[in-house]
């Protein structure tokens, strides 16, 4: 079964601490009443403070933006070969040096990646994403790109780290046919990233109407 969090190293911490917080906890409770509550308020005090401190990635955790390149990092799954896309890439990088980097989350359900079955979503978020950098190479645009974490907001957080993005441009579908904007990622990567985002809606099937 596949470890639901970020890596098993960070699971294992987790694991770790959370045993530590609850012995300091049982000691001070069986030499105190008042020193067992007292220190369950302070490491949950410590606790959020980590959370809060942790919500924005810092610049210098970030890999440096280049000074010769506007540099545009892409985040799309299913829409990434999306016309409003494709029209908003060529928007900001028009009459200027630019270089861009998709990535591509891939998308699968919740039982096949708690069975870590992962591979057919990969295969078929590789294959939109190479089909994307594709077109945009033959349209002359100097372009890259991965498959990512599920986590969309994760797959942003590796990226950056890769690619020094001047801005990010997050694609989804319409409101009310997208998981992303019902689970809120947009505005969770704008809140998290110091980096400019913009949001990009894709109509895949008013696109495909109009094929």
């Amino acid at each position: 079964m596949r470890n639901p969090f970020r890596d098993e190293g960070a699971a294992f911490r987790l694991v770790f601490l959370t045993i530590g917080a609850f012995g300091l906890i049982a000691i001070g409770s069986w030499i105190s009443t008042w020193l067992g509550a007292a220190v369950a308020i302070v490491l949950a005090a410590a606790g959020v403070l980590v959370v809060w401190t942790g919500r924005r990635e810092r610049p210098d955790r970030l890999r440096p933006r280049s000074p010769d390149r506007h540099r545009i990092l892409v985040v799309a799954n299913e829409t990434v070969e999306g016309e409003e896309l494709l029209a908003e890439i060529r928007r900001v990088t028009a009459a200027r040096s630019a270089e861009v980097y998709v990535v591509s989350p891939a998308l699968n359900s919740k039982l096949r990646t708690w069975t870590s079955d992962e591979d057919g979503a990969r295969d078929a978020a590789r294959a939109r994403l190479d089909r994307s950098l594709a077109r945009l190479r033959a349209e002359g645009l100097v372009a890259s790109g991965a498959v990512g974490d599920a986590d969309p907001v994760l797959a942003v957080e590796d990226a950056l780290r890769e690619f020094g993005a001047d801005e990010i441009v997050v694609s989804t579908h319409p409101e009310g046919r997208s998981h992303w904007l019902e689970r809120g990622v947009v505005e969770v990567v704008r809140d998290r990233f110091v980096v400019p985002v913009t949001h990009v809606v894709v109509d895949l099937e008013r696109q495909a109407g109009a094929g």
